[in-house]
């Protein structure tokens, strides 16, 4: 009975309170960071993406939270404003090409690098392992292992193994981040 009323109570709050959020996805060129944002907003997959020139920016409502999405270039010229995007967001979602061994080294030092910078301490980070369709993708303990990200203590961090393509696991994703934006654990 408790339950029912927590999810009446619930559903009449979002009919007239709306939570914004702003997220920062940031990670190496090529990660799917753009196709997860276009995933997010319309549901459908794009092949052809351009890189990320600099950012950009995207609003979307999912049910009564309104997600505003940083999207920001990965190539190594534009790593250097990762930080100032990331200030004051409600979290930093981390994207990595799982695929793409060659990049792991890359990532972690780049998410380290991030991590330390003081104006983001206590920030929540989503770490997505993007691209588990493709063959020789790592898994989540494969990625929490490669990544270092049991050694990160100052924050909440978890991590998702996620295809935006075949838009795997981008609901867990979504909850992840609208509980973010509520203020839950």
């Amino acid at each position: 009975m408790a339950s029912i009323i927590q999810s009446l109570l619930e559903w009449l709050r979002s009919l007239f309170f709306k939570t914004e959020m702003e997220l920062t996805l940031v990670g190496l060129q090529n990660s799917g960071k753009t196709t997860l944002v276009n995933v997010i907003a319309s549901g459908q997959f794009i092949e052809d993406s351009i890189p990320t020139v600099g950012f950009n920016m995207r609003k979307v409502t999912k049910g009564s939270v309104t997600l505003k999405l940083w999207d920001i270039g990965g190539q190594p010229r534009f790593r250097s404003m990762w930080e100032r995007y990331c200030r004051g967001v409600n979290a930093i979602v981390f994207v990595v090409d799982a695929a793409d061994h060659d990049k792991i080294d890359a990532a972690r030092t780049e998410l380290k690098s991030l991590l330390e910078k003081p104006q983001l301490s206590n920030i929540p980070v989503l770490v997505l392992g993007n691209k588990n369709d493709l063959p020789g993708a790592l898994n989540v303990e494969e990625l929490i292992e490669t990544l270092n990200l049991k050694t990160i203590t100052n924050r909440e961090v978890s991590c998702y193994s996620i295809s935006a393509k075949n838009q795997v696991n981008i609901d867990i994703t979504l909850q992840w981040l609208i509980k973010k934006g509520k203020g839950q654990k």
